[in-house]
C-alpha cells in the first residue's frame, strides 16, 4: 500500500460576584456525592459479568474535551453521570455511561505536539524500539490512535514504513501535513481485516494511551490480535490504577477514559485473545503509567522480565487482586476538593486573583466536580489554537493565549494538567517578576513558587 493510498484512506480578571464566596463555602457541604444516580444496570464491557460496586461517582459532567464556542453554549452542554464501578469478576474499573464514541472521537482537541515533554518521551520510545526490535526498511509500524502523528514521525528518518490509525479527522490532517500516512478510522477488528486484504502486517503495533478510550475493548484487542505478525510486538501505555489511587489521581476519570488499568485487568483481557505480557515499564507520565510489552501466547522467543513480577506483587500488596480493596477512596477525593474550594475563597476575600492554565480534559473533570466557574477562576490559557477562543464545558472558563497571562498578572496560576507541571513552570517562569506563584491541587493543595 503506497503512501497516496494510505492518505486517501486517511481577559482581564474580575472582581468577585456577589455571592461567590458563599457559593464556594455551601459546596464544601455537599453530603451527596457518592449517591447512586439512579443509572440502569450495566454490565462490564469485558466480561459482561453485572457491574455493581462503585469505585468513584464523581457526579455528572459534560463531555471534557466538547469545547463550546460561548459561555452561553458552554452551560447548555449535555450532561452525562461519570460513575466509575469495578467488575466484581475481571477486576476491571469502568464508566457506566453509555456513550457513542463517535461523538466523542470524530473531532478531537488534543494535539500531542504541543507537549515538548511529550515529544521527548516519544523520541526516546521510538530509539529504543528501534533497537530493541530490530526495526528497519522492511519493518511496518502501526500506531493505534496515532493522533498528529507526534510519534510516528521519529521512525521516518530511519526509513521504517509506519502507518497511523486515528478516527479524529483533524488530527489526523495534522499528521498528514509531516509526512505521516494516517487511515482516519476507529481500530478494531473490521479495520485489522481490511489492513490485512491490503497486504500490510505489523512487526510493532504501538497504542499509547488509547486502550482506556474504547468502549469495546474486545474488538480492539481481537484486531490486533490479526494485524500482528507471528513474531511481531505490540507495546501499549496506561496509566496505572495503582498510581490513580495511592495519588487521589481522580481527575483522570471523564467520559472519554471509558477504563482504568490495573497491570492484573490488562493481564486477563489479553490472555482470553491468546496474547500475553512479557515485560513492563513503569513510567511517570500521566501521573504514574505501565509500558507493556506483549507477543502472542505461543510466541517462545521473549521470556517473563523480573519487572512483570514486581508489579503484579505490588498490585498484590496493594488489595487489587481483592473486589473489596477498591472502595474507600471518596473522603480523600472530597478532601481535594474542600482544599481547593478554600483557597479560592481566601484568595477572593484577599482580592487575589486566580488563572488557570492547561484546558485539559483532567483539568474539566477537576473543574466541574468542584463546581468552580468563570466567578472563581478568571480563565484558562493554554498553546493550542484549536482550543483558544472557546470556553470548557461546565465552568465556562474562556480559553485564552498565554500572553494573556503577561497582561493581566494574575496572582496564582492554578495547573491543570498536573502531570506538565515542570514544563508549565518552566514556560511561565515569568510570573515571579510580579509575585506570582503556581497551584497544584493534587493530591493535596499545593503552592509553589
Amino acid at each position: 500500500m503506497g503512501l497516496s493510498e494510505r492518505n486517501e484512506m486517511t481577559r482581564n480578571s474580575r472582581p468577585a460576584q456577589p455571592g461567590t464566596v458563599g457559593r464556594i463555602q455551601s459546596a464544601l457541604t455537599l453530603a451527596d456525592l457518592w449517591t447512586p444516580r439512579g443509572l440502569e444496570h450495566q454490565t462490564c464491557c469485558f466480561c459482561g459479568s453485572a457491574l455493581q460496586q462503585t469505585f468513584l461517582d464523581l457526579g455528572s459532567m459534560p463531555l471534557a474535551n466538547t469545547y463550546a464556542p460561548s459561555q452561553e453554549a458552554a452551560r447548555q452542554q449535555p450532561k452525562y453521570p461519570l460513575h466509575t464501578k469495578v467488575c466484581s469478576h475481571c477486576l476491571l474499573v469502568q464508566h457506566d455511561t453509555n456513550l457513542d464514541s463517535k461523538d466523542i472521537f470524530s473531532e478531537y482537541g488534543y494535539f500531542s505536539s504541543y507537549s515538548q515533554a511529550w515529544l521527548d518521551h516519544a523520541r526516546r520510545y521510538v530509539h529504543m524500539a528501534r533497537e530493541r526490535f530490530h526495526l528497519g526498511p522492511t519493518s511496518q509500524v502501526v500506531e493505534i490512535a496515532s493522533n498528529d502523528g507526534y510519534l510516528l514521525q521519529h521512525f521516518l528518518p530511519f526509513g521504517i514504513p509506519v502507518l497511523g490509525v486515528d478516527p479524529a479527522q483533524n488530527v489526523a490532517e495534522a499528521a498528514q501535513r509531516i509526512g505521516v500516512p494516517t487511515y482516519v478510522r476507529f481500530f478494531g477488528v473490521e479495520t485489522a481485516l481490511e489492513l490485512r486484504a491490503r497486504d500490510l502486517s505489523a512487526d510493532l503495533i504501538i497504542a499509547n494511551n488509547v486502550l482506556a478510550h474504547v468502549p469495546d475493548i474486545n474488538d480492539v484487542i481481537a484486531g490486533i490480535k490479526i494485524l500482528l505478525k507471528d513474531a511481531g510486538i505490540f507495546t501499549a501505555e496506561v496509566p496505572h490504577l495503582l498510581k490513580l489511587i495511592h495519588e487521589v489521581e481522580f481527575d483522570t476519570i471523564y467520559h472519554e477514559h471509558f477504563f482504568y488499568y490495573s497491570l492484573l485487568s490488562i493481564e486477563r483481557i489479553l490472555k482470553r485473545h491468546r496474547l500475553r505480557v512479557f515485560d513492563v515499564e513503569e513510567l511517570p507520565t500521566h501521573g504514574g503509567s505501565l509500558r507493556i510489552f506483549v507477543c502472542h501466547d505461543d510466541q517462545t522467543a521473549y521470556r517473563e522480565e523480573a519487572s512483570l513480577m514486581r508489579v503484579r506483587e505490588a498490585e498484590k500488596q496493594a488489595g487489587l487482586d481483592h473486589v473489596e480493596s477498591y472502595s474507600g477512596h471518596a473522603a480523600k477525593v472530597l478532601g481535594v476538593k474542600t482544599a481547593l474550594l478554600q483557597f479560592l475563597a481566601d484568595a477572593r476575600q484577599q482580592g487575589k486573583r486566580v488563572a488557570a492554565f492547561g484546558a485539559a480534559a483532567k483539568g474539566s473533570t477537576l473543574l466541574n466536580f468542584c463546581g468552580i466557574d468563570e466567578t472563581m477562576v478568571d480563565y484558562v490559557a493554554d498553546e493550542i489554537p484549536y482550543k483558544i477562543g472557546n470556553y470548557l464545558p461546565g465552568s465556562c472558563l474562556p480559553i485564552v493565549a498565554p500572553e494573556v497571562i503577561k497582561r493581566t498578572r494574575p496572582d496564582f496560576i492554578l495547573i491543570l494538567p498536573w502531570n506538565h507541571k515542570e514544563e508549565i513552570m518552566n514556560k511561565l517562569s515569568y510570573i515571579r517578576e510580579w509575585g506570582g506563584r503556581f497551584v497544584l491541587a493534587l493530591p493535596k493543595l499545593q503552592i509553589l513558587d
